[in-house]
């Protein structure tokens, strides 16, 4: 019978899951930096670079208020990394596209985020990775439970 984990490896993977978070946080902020941006305004960027960019919806899955993403957008307007226009299909909505300054920075960021791929996760054992995806999609998975639960309560 396999035992069970104790609190203190609980403890453990909650911090280990806690630096690799901020980690990551800290290393989209310097990626972002590189070009000028805040981790908030290159996931804005790459929201507007696809089709289907709306501030509203935006603001909705990120949890945000739509004037925190009228502010983003100011910003990166203000930039020269975006444009603005009146929506050809609706007159009363307005459409937002990169500028070409826009997709140099969207580009550059890119590439650097694939050279922080190749430098730090190609060079691990293929297996630990898999095992760590595995791992880490069922902790979400009992996180989400958990939270639904909760929520019914």
């Amino acid at each position: 019978m396999a035992s069970k984990t104790t609190v203190a490896s609980a403890h453990a993977g909650i911090a280990c899951l806690r630096r690799l978070s901020d980690a990551f946080r800290r290393r989209r902020e310097e990626l972002a930096l590189s070009v000028g941006l805040s981790d908030g305004q290159w996931a804005l960027l790459e929201e507007i670079a696809t089709d289907h960019f709306m501030p509203s919806m935006f603001a909705k899955t990120r949890d945000s208020s739509a004037a925190a993403v009228s502010k983003t957008l100011r910003q990166l307007l203000g930039k020269g990394l975006v444009s603005v226009s009146l929506s050809k299909a609706d007159g009363r909505q307005r459409a937002y596209q990169l500028s070409a300054k826009g997709k140099r920075a969207l580009e550059a960021l890119r590439q650097e985020r694939e050279q922080a791929i190749e430098r730090i996760w190609l060079g691990l054992d293929p297996s630990e990775v898999k095992n760590f995806v595995g791992f880490g999609n069922r902790l979400c998975d009992r996180l989400e439970q958990y939270g639904r639960k909760e929520e019914h309560k």
